[in-house]
């Protein structure tokens, strides 16, 4: 029994050690953690509204219409895009449920609603599938769609206006992709009033 006492309370010092450790390190790492997220939103903006020169994000009033709203419920931040100081359009992130987790999807939407590019940022979907919906080829197929229809997804075949081609093996991220999108345009339509 003593043996198992003695034991128990070395497991408890290096337990005890080990955690002391992560958050020490956790506590090093968390600003430059936040920098980095700061920075790669910032450079999904202007990689989805390359003709804007600003970024302003949407006040709180404005943003908590589109927050408060259920059927925009992957919407985690909105921008308006500015170019010389006049709004060109918006930079809205949204955060769908994928296969594996969420997928941080940034959308640029012009004035007249029209998608200037996206962008597939963090996510935990499987790699060489899920993982493939930041790939270019895929993106650049939402380059151009308008608010007025809501793209769809389909597994093969030539899509139509409103529509994309999934990821071979990945149509839940593929499908998850096209909802942010479709909220974000969504949100960018009721933002501008249209």
């Amino acid at each position: 029994m003593r043996d198992y006492v003695r034991l128990a309370g070395i497991l408890f010092i290096v337990c005890a050690i080990a955690a002391a450790l992560l958050g020490f390190t956790n506590d090093i790492t968390f600003d430059k953690i936040q920098e980095q997220i700061v920075r790669s939103n910032d450079e999904a903006r202007k990689a989805v509204m390359s003709d804007a020169d600003t970024f302003e994000q949407l006040d709180e009033a404005a943003f908590s219409k589109i927050k408060g709203n259920s059927k925009y419920s992957t919407v985690q931040e909105a921008y308006l895009a500015k170019s010389g100081g006049n709004v060109i359009g918006y930079a809205i992130k949204t955060a769908p449920k994928g296969y594996a987790g969420p997928v941080e999807v940034m959308v640029g939407i012009s004035l007249e609603g029209s998608i200037q590019g996206i962008k597939v940022g963090n996510n935990t979907e499987t790699p060489g599938l899920g993982k493939n919906a930041a790939n270019p080829k895929f993106q650049d197929q939402f380059n151009a769609k308008k608010w007025d229809n809501a793209v769809g997804v389909i597994k093969s075949g030539t899509p139509k206006d409103n529509e994309i081609v999934a990821i071979a093996g990945a149509t839940i991220t593929s499908k998850a992709v096209a909802l942010g999108v479709n909220q974000a345009m969504e949100a960018a339509k009721e933002l501008s009033g249209k």
